[in-house]
């Protein structure tokens, strides 16, 4: 893995990780980010409510919008192919990726 893109749905920040009653979810897959970069994974993370032309500017994110809806976010795109739609990676995804990318450790 070289690359990762992520389309997330509206969050009220960058991360997902603000307020009162944060997702546990969001917090292992900010972690996982965090670690895939240090692994030297170029991370691009893009938030509806933020950046809402990064998703008209992609083709393929613009396309699942139109056809699903809301329900596809988040995707995201490994090294420029749909890896994932609708939902962040599981225990065991972030596990296999980090092996794949050789980062250390286990997953947040």
């Amino acid at each position: 893995m070289k690359t990762l893109q992520v389309y997330d749905p509206p969050m009220c920040c960058s991360t997902g990780i603000c307020g009162t009653e944060v997702d546990p979810a969001l917090v292992r897959f900010a972690a996982l980010l965090k670690q895939l970069g240090a692994a030297g994974v170029q991370v691009e993370r893009h938030n509806l409510g933020q950046e809402p032309m990064a998703f008209v500017r992609n083709p393929a994110v613009k396309a699942l919008l139109d056809t699903e809806g809301m329900e596809a976010l988040p995707v995201l795109f490994q090294d420029g192919t749909l890896r994932m739609k609708g939902r962040y990676p599981t225990d065991a995804e972030r596990s296999e990726w980090l092996l794949a990318t050789g980062a250390e450790g286990k997953p947040a």
